[in-house]
């Protein structure tokens, strides 16, 4: 008993670590306080700043933008690596995993300094041009859908790929018929999971975005540095809007995996009942 009692207080203390500043920053933001600690009356006005500013709507505009872009290009990278890599020889699977690894445990800042030698030093490419911003999101996203997909192909049944080529299927047919179907679960997440990282990053955004062009990231750290104090507390609503659109996704998520899993098992059901 006692034991239970450790683990669910210890679990207890970490999500209040996590989220209890996260929900302080959520309930300053509707309020007119200006800092932290001086609480004042209900208000809305960060939220109207936030999608009646000019400056403000164009940044979230284009990070989502570059987000989704990013995001899709890797998705479609990452899942296309994943499939090969798991029809390969073994040896080149475990090279091509290797390769994949290195990436992912990467500091941020040394694939954003060696994004800027390769494509602005070594061939010409422009800064000002967005090019070495989505090939550094790209890089940045695509290990990780890789990562996402792979145990979903470990997992599926695949004899039926081989089935369907026994049966007069050609590879793309029964890729796009048999295997894309299984592995649907494993693209989305690796796809939510870019977004996530494509929001969040700083360091390759900083070193290869366009001088005229902010991400919230960017944004929100030049913010801290001179800003108007309406501004500031108008990206503590953003933080908030962020925030509730994750939870909303995650639950919507977790729902369509439950119904999924209800609907398999009452299948698997009525197949007993029919043997």
């Amino acid at each position: 008993m006692m034991k239970k009692i450790i683990s669910y207080s210890w679990l207890a203390l970490v999500a209040l670590f996590m989220y209890v500043p996260v929900l302080i920053l959520a309930f300053y933001s509707f309020t007119d306080s200006t800092t932290i600690g001086a609480v004042r009356g209900f208000s809305l006005h960060n939220y109207v700043t936030l999608f009646t500013t000019e400056e403000l709507r164009d940044m979230i505009v284009g990070t989502l933008l570059l987000a989704l872009g990013a995001s899709l290009i890797a998705t479609v990278l990452g899942t296309v690596g994943a499939i090969g890599a798991f029809y390969s020889k073994p040896a080149t699977r475990r090279i091509v995993e290797t390769a994949n690894q290195v990436p992912v445990v990467n500091a941020d800042v040394v694939t954003a300094f060696s994004i800027c030698i390769l494509l602005i030093v070594v061939f010409g490419i422009e800064k000002n041009t967005f090019i070495p911003l989505v090939i550094g999101h790209v890089v940045l996203c695509a290990p990780f859908v890789y990562l996402a997909v792979m145990p979903r192909l470990k997992q599926m049944d695949n004899g039926l790929y081989e089935a369907a080529l026994d049966l007069g299927a050609t590879p793309f047919q029964a890729l796009y018929k048999i295997v894309i179907p299984q592995i649907v679960p494993g693209i989305v997440s690796g796809f939510m999971l870019s977004v996530t990282l494509s929001l969040d990053d700083y360091f390759i955004s900083t070193y290869t975005k366009p001088a005229t062009f902010d991400t919230i990231s960017t944004y929100v750290v030049n913010a801290t540095r001179g800003a108007q104090t309406e501004i500031k507390t108008a990206l503590w609503a953003l933080s908030t809007v962020i925030f509730l659109v994750v939870i909303l996704v995650v639950v919507i998520m977790n729902l369509a995996s439950f119904g999924a899993a209800k609907k398999q098992e009452v299948s698997a059901y009525d197949n007993r009942e029919k043997d």
